[in-house]
């Protein structure tokens, strides 16, 4: 899967980059720019019950430079799958104990899931630790993806690798709070429709998190 060449990004979009870099870099203490919070599925479910113990999980937030702007990539994972089977996730998944810490776990579980080489990758920090529902516990890591770059998606985890401009996850509009009956109980959670699909869960709070990273920033 050929994603395309090299290209020159905006002027601002690179701006926006470099600050963002910055301010997701974090100092040999392992603080960052912001005071990091716990988010998670129980943020518009309180008192919700979460499944113990925690599982230990990375995901890799890729923001991919496009000459026409920046995107980000998703997946839809495949609907056997145990957890979360059929929606639109960021490709990652458990951390192993041979993982020297959640970015090596993030490259990894993407280089399997997608075919993503490490190479391509420019972990620019981390974004707040999300819980889900289900029992884990989420380290989002934000990298930069240069083109171009191929795509294997595995076939047993993967059904689908896409990407979405990110000025459609700024949108003003979004995201939506919608609900769902989850075994007779109402749940609340973000949602970003694209298309004819919608992006919600905890990739939708991790989304949300972005956000307001990306809105704290200078124009761009």
């Amino acid at each position: 899967m050929d994603q395309g060449e090299r290209g020159r990004i905006s002027g601002e979009a690179e701006t926006m980059l470099t600050e963002l870099r910055r301010r997701l870099r974090r100092d040999e203490a392992g603080a960052s720019w912001h005071s990091p919070r716990i988010r998670g599925d129980h943020d518009l479910n309180p008192g919700m019950g979460i499944m113990n113990p925690l599982r230990e999980a990375a995901v890799l937030v890729p923001l991919v430079r496009r000459p026409d702007g920046i995107t980000l990539i998703f997946t839809r994972r495949t609907a056997h799958l145990a957890y979360h089977a059929g929606q639109i996730s960021f490709p990652g998944g458990h951390i192993e104990p041979e993982d020297e810490d959640p970015e090596a776990a993030a490259l990894r579980e993407t280089w399997e899931e997608i075919g993503l080489h490490r190479d391509h990758v420019e972990p620019l920090g981390r974004l707040d630790t999300y819980i889900t529902r289900t029992g884990f516990r989420v380290t989002p890591v934000v990298g930069l993806i240069q083109p171009p770059f191929q795509l294997k998606p595995d076939p047993q985890e993967v059904a689908e690798v896409f990407e979405v401009p990110l000025t459609v996850i700024m949108d003003p509009a979004l995201p939506r709070q919608e609900s769902r009956n989850l075994s007779g109980v109402s749940r609340f959670f973000y949602a970003f429709p694209y298309r004819s699909d919608s992006i919600w869960g905890a990739t939708a709070g991790m989304l949300v998190n972005l956000r307001e990273v990306l809105g704290a920033l200078p124009k761009w």
